[in-house]
C-alpha cells in the first residue's frame, strides 16, 4: 500500500471543512482548491492579480513541502468570479507555471467561499519516478 502524506497551509477552512491543503500519494501531489488566504486567516487585499499570486504561492509552498516543485505541476484549475479577470489571472499563472505548461482550465463561477474572493486555484503535480 502506498503511503499518504498531507500538508496544511493554516487556512481556517482546512480544519472547519476537514480537508488537507495537499496530499501526496506515491509520486502524485494533489492540491485542493486554494483561495487567497493570508497567514492570519484574512483575505489577501488587492485585486485579482494579488489574490491569484497568493493562491499560487500557497500552492507552490504545499508542493515543495511534499517534495515537488512548480516545474512538476501537470494540471491547474482556475475558478474566477469575473470573466474579465482572465488576462490578469493568466499572467500570474504563467509566471508560476509557464515553464511547466500544465494542462489548465479557467472557468467562471457564481461564488467562492468568501464574497471578496475573486479567484480559487487547484493544482496537481507529478514527480519523476524515484
Amino acid at each position: 500500500m502506498t503511503s499518504r502524506q498531507r500538508c496544511t497551509s493554516g487556512s481556517p477552512f482546512e480544519e472547519q471543512f476537514g480537508f488537507s491543503r495537499a496530499v501526496r500519494v506515491g509520486n502524485r501531489i494533489i492540491v485542493a482548491g486554494t483561495g487567497p488566504v493570508e497567514p492570519d486567516g484574512t483575505t489577501t487585499p488587492g485585486g485579482v492579480a494579488q489574490q491569484a499570486d497568493r493562491c499560487c504561492a500557497i500552492i507552490v509552498a504545499a508542493i515543495e513541502e511534499l517534495g515537488g516543485s512548480a516545474a512538476d505541476v501537470v494540471r491547474t484549475r482556475m475558478l474566477l468570479t469575473d470573466p474579465q479577470d482572465q488576462e490578469a489571472v493568466g499572467d500570474v499563472h504563467k509566471r508560476y507555471f509557464g515553464t511547466a505548461k500544465p494542462a489548465a482550465t479557467m472557468a467562471g463561477v457564481a461564488w467562492l467561499c468568501r464574497a471578496e474572493w475573486k479567484i480559487e486555484i487547484e493544482a496537481e503535480a507529478l514527480l519523476p519516478p524515484s
